[in-house]
């Protein structure tokens, strides 16, 4: 049987290897195909009905007329019920829900991924629809982006330099300042030898960082240049035994605080590793290694995902062939680890965490799907794999399916007397209880999560549970106590030179000085947030939306940019509260569109705070 693609990214089609199938007539038959696409758990017909044919006397016979029209050129796809639901069966495919789907679904070529949803389409007599196809441009953006660079690593890792390269260098044409991306590529050049040519793109690079943002040539890049491993003695053998007493001693320099040591010493622990036929063990060394430069030396880079990627290919049973990255571009195929490997789920929870502190949401919920899979039986990992579930969960406003994933990653923490991951799913536990305005839960909460950090010594956290706890102080109106604990939060933060957490203290030290009606003092803390450039964007949000407010109250003429900077994040990292909030400050600048937009935006978002919020500002 021939497959159909629906191509909806670039100018919009039915593809398909036979005959030349009909087309849809009409640009709303191809809005109701894109939106159902996008949308796995359904819509209701009126909803939809009135999203798209706001002016039509009859909108949801418009919607039905629209409806036969896909039937009829779409033979074998249905779409039955209410709420609505697309089901795709072979041979029919669809590029863009391919592209966020998780799970089992198809992975497209990533060449295959040009030009924007529904590109040509115009929708100005639909602003509600107009302004989601806007957000969903910049998520479909950012996931073909996301996956391409994935793969370039995938490629890398798996031995396959040159594939690296060409997707590195895809990559590039849609973002040419994308750091990893540079990196890879330069690595990938010097792993085929290509030497003089990796170092005239690291000199372009430089030039492009210069010239265009006026910033230094990142670290990451130069550093590709060298693929030189650290050197060990002679004299120790490659065994078993000796990577394990160089695991053992990275692990108990880094809970002294010896991080370049302990990072040394797990380096060292890979390169005997990879000396030894231990194909696990390598693994596990290179896990150990990638969670530390994450968790301890905040590494986000290539070279992280790198680790990763490889520990995946060395848990690969013997003799399988890894698939192509184009045919499975978020890593190596399913083999015998997958069932029940701690190793192999940390790695896939690893690469999830950082998908979702580089905000491709979508990326990340097929990552820890595989993580939650391959932790059956390891209720530890399990854990830690809900934790960022829920993390995952709360940055994407799915604050229910936040709470149950952080409860129950608390209850296997609790069994297994983890109280560090105790303290960790609490927080963010106590996060998702702030958020949605639930004061009592979210200070009970963190409460708790200070005493666990406290009797583990666990400081390199404390930031994080003392600026949330701040903010639930303020939240509540005591003002005396949230200072103490913003200000805690800050100064720990810097002195440790935490990004994330410095971004985090300084957006909690903006609010406490707005409530006091300071909007200088204010102004000055959003300042000092922005410049350490968070790599865990949804701080970086959370700061532009105070920073928005912050600007509309001293009716400042940036206010409009900020807002946009927030709501470009916020739609491309699939953050929807903050879509909503960004689409709520541009109502109060006078956007008529992002008024109407506002309710319809809303009520997909189960949050009595933000509802409280907008009741507030008379929009809804």
């Amino acid at each position: 049987m021939a497959e159909t693609t629906i191509r909806l990214l670039g100018p919009p089609a039915i593809e398909s290897t036979g005959t030349p199938p009909p087309q849809p007539r009409g640009r709303k038959a191809w809005a109701v195909l894109a939106y159902l696409a996008l949308q796995p758990d359904g819509t209701g017909r009126s909803r939809l009905a009135t999203l798209l044919f706001p002016d039509a006397a009859d909108p949801l016979g418009a919607l039905r007329w629209n409806l036969s029209e896909l039937r009829r050129t779409l033979a074998g796809v249905t779409f039955d019920g209410d709420p609505l639901r697309l089901a795709l069966q072979p041979p029919w495919r669809c590029d863009a829900a391919e592209l966020v789907g998780a799970g089992a679904l198809p992975r497209p070529d990533p060449r295959s991924l040009n030009g924007q949803l529904l590109e040509g389409l115009s929708f100005v007599d639909c602003p509600v629809f107009d302004s989601w196809l806007a957000e969903q441009r910049y998520r479909l953006e950012n996931c073909a982006q996301s996956l391409l660079y994935e793969s370039s690593v995938s490629a890398l890792a798996s031995g396959d330099p040159r594939e690296a390269a060409d997707l590195a260098s895809r990559a590039l044409q849609r973002d040419p300042f994308h750091t990893d991306c540079n990196a890879v590529l330069v690595k990938a050049l010097v792993a085929t030898g290509e030497h003089r040519h990796a170092r005239e793109h690291v000199a372009r690079c430089a030039d492009l960082y210069r010239d265009e943002l006026g910033l230094p040539l990142p670290p990451e890049i130069r550093r590709a240049l060298s693929g030189a491993e650290p050197e060990t003695d002679p004299g120790i053998p490659a065994t078993a035994a000796t990577v394990r007493s160089y695991l053992d001693a990275g692990g108990a320099s880094l809970s002294a605080g010896a991080v370049d040591r302990g990072l040394d010493q797990l380096r060292l622990a890979v390169v005997l590793a990879q000396r030894t036929p231990d194909r696990h063990l390598l693994a596990e060394s290179l896990v150990t290694l990638a969670g530390a430069m994450i968790h301890q030396a905040g590494g986000r880079g290539a070279e992280v995902a790198d680790f990763l990627h490889r520990a995946l290919s060395a848990e690969t049973p013997a003799g399988s062939v890894p698939a192509a990255p184009s045919s499975v571009p978020a890593g190596p195929p399913s083999g015998k680890y997958d069932a029940g490997s701690p190793t192999s789920a940390a790695a896939y929870r690893e690469l999830g965490y950082l998908s979702v502190q580089r905000g491709v949401p979508d990326r990340a919920a097929g990552w820890l799907e595989r993580a939650g899979a391959a932790a059956t039986g390891f209720p530890e990992e399990q854990a830690r794999v809900l934790a960022i579930q829920g993390m995952l969960a709360s940055d994407t406003a799915r604050y229910l399916d936040a709470v149950e994933a952080l409860n129950a990653s608390v209850r296997l923490a609790r069994e297994a007397r983890n109280r560090r991951q105790l303290a960790f799913s609490s927080a963010l536990l106590g996060r998702v209880w702030l958020l949605r305005g639930e004061l009592d839960l979210a200070a009970e909460t963190l409460d708790h999560a200070l005493q666990w950090i406290l009797a583990e010594h666990w400081t390199a956290f404390e930031p994080f549970v003392a600026g949330v706890r701040g903010e639930t102080y303020l939240a509540a109106g005591d003002l005396e106590s949230a200072a103490e604990m913003i200000d805690r939060s800050w100064v720990m933060a810097d002195l440790a030179g935490d990004h994330c957490y410095m971004a985090l203290a300084a957006g909690a030290e903006a609010r406490l000085f707005l409530a006091h009606g300071d909007l200088a003092a204010a102004q000055h803390w959003v300042d000092r947030g922005m410049e350490p450039r968070p790599w865990y964007l949804w701080y970086s949000a959370r700061l532009l939306d105070v920073a928005a407010e912050v600007a509309i109250a001293a009716q400042s003429g940036q206010a409009g940019q900020v807002v946009d900077r927030l709501g470009a994040l916020a739609s491309r990292s699939g953050m929807r509260e903050f879509v909503v909030r960004a689409q709520s400050h541009r109502a109060v600048l006078g956007d008529e569109a992002a008024a109407q937009a506002v309710p319809w935006l809303a009520k997909e978002i189960d949050n009595p705070a933000l509802t409280a919020f907008l009741a507030a500002r008379g929009q809804l």
